[in-house]
């Protein structure tokens, strides 16, 4: 069967077996302007193509099949970046504090009432664009270094490291003067402001994850 792709607007997906709670809470949703997508299951939801997936997903504890804590997993075990809110009953709050503790945004007890649902759908939205951001900065960041040689590979590798220029050049065998021409063509190739900027972004995108990354290195 071919996965159906969700698109990139911020969407608020339902996750939920009880098709009552699933139009209500898309009612409500809807009204307060959002974008809703709702299924019956885990795995109907995982049908997805979810490498676009963009927004939040409210999701029922229980349900037949996959849990919601197995699907919160399966999540997580495939870098798909997307906040969770747990719908839950009284007795399910002790698992539903588990599962905040593996990342999820929140837990809504039922019956669950208006005010409590939008301002924890409104503020897992706000966190879902940070994410998305980030991502993007990170998919940029490491299409950039794609364009390195290898000797600039290395001379990023080791001012990452805290290695000064002269100590660069010491241990590369090239001259200070070198190093300098190797870091001005890193800040050109990558567009980063100075070294400074480049070294926080490839850090916190994993940039210098050559397996990750499947970088076949250029040779100079």
């Amino acid at each position: 069967m071919v996965k159906s792709k969700i698109e990139s607007p911020q969407t608020v997906f339902i996750i939920d077996d009880d098709e009552a709670v699933r139009k209500s809470l898309a009612m409500v949703l809807e009204m307060a302007g959002m974008r809703v997508a709702t299924y019956d299951s885990a795995e109907t939801f995982l049908a997805e193509d979810l490498s676009r997936c963009n927004g939040c997903a409210i999701v029922d504890m229980f349900m037949p099949g996959r849990s919601g804590l197995e699907l919160q997993q399966h999540l997580i075990d495939n870098d798909i970046a997307l906040p969770i809110v747990f719908l839950t009953g009284h007795g399910e709050i002790p698992m539903s504090v588990a599962a905040i503790k593996h990342g999820a945004e929140d837990f809504l007890v039922k019956p669950i009432t208006v005010e409590k649902l939008l301002p924890v759908i409104q503020a897992s939205l706000a966190k879902s664009e940070l994410m998305q951001a980030k991502i993007k900065r990170q998919q940029e960041v490491k299409s950039r270094t794609l364009k390195l040689t290898q000797r600039e590979w290395e001379v990023l590798r080791l001012t990452t490291e805290g290695f000064s220029a002269k100590e660069i050049a010491r241990d590369l065998n090239i001259s200070f003067r070198t190093v300098e021409k190797h870091k001005s063509s890193l800040l050109l190739k990558t567009g980063a402001k100075n070294m400074l900027d480049l070294l926080s972004d490839v850090l916190t995108s994993g940039a210098l994850n050559e397996d990750d990354l499947g970088l076949s290195l250029k040779a100079e």
